[in-house]
């Protein structure tokens, strides 16, 4: 943590949505890739991006989510990650990746939301854990947070129907 002159605390890095720019760094990546028909947006309003779509189970399909390829600037053995989101209920995915690939292992943490309720989710490199395809490896390298090159949120929980995850902010 960072401290100001007048000792308040200040974010190591910050995300968050206030900025024009930011939304220029965030891609879609439905289920649309293997045959599904997921749909998904990532549109912003007012300070706050809103993931938000349509999880389909039809053609093998089952996931909607959205990337950050932009910048990413967190340190390692610092302290957490907070992610500041309003959900719908439903369990989401945070993942991190160390490489700008477009497919590949990530490093995926689950988070249960609150139906219309702010909450701040925070994440330590241990809370991960190393999948591909939604298959856990076993032999991955230990997260470390200062390797991160893209993150994102993700919708997999098998539920079909509509879904909306409110993001204030991401930082550490």
């Amino acid at each position: 943590m960072l401290k100001t002159i007048d000792g308040s605390a200040q974010e190591l890095f910050q995300i968050d949505f206030s900025s024009s720019q930011e939304l220029r760094y965030w891609n879609r990546v439905n289920d649309s890739v293997m045959g599904g028909l997921s749909e998904s947006n990532l549109r912003v309003e007012d300070n706050i991006a809103y993931f938000s779509g349509e999880l389909s189970l039809k053609n093998n399909g089952g996931f909607a989510s959205v990337r950050r390829l932009g910048p990413v600037y967190f340190q390692s053995h610092q302290r957490a990650i907070k992610v500041l989101v309003m959900g719908d209920g439903r369990t989401y995915q945070f993942r991190l990746r160390t490489n700008q690939g477009f497919d590949g292992m990530a490093y995926v943490a689950t988070f249960s939301t609150q139906a219309d309720k702010w909450q701040t989710f925070e994440f330590n490199e241990d809370d991960f854990v190393a999948q591909f395809r939604g298959r856990r490896i076993i032999d991955a390298p230990d997260l470390a947070f200062s390797q991160i090159e893209q993150l994102g949120l993700m919708l997999a929980d098998k539920q079909p129907g509509e879904f909306v995850l409110a993001i204030k902010s991401i930082s550490q």
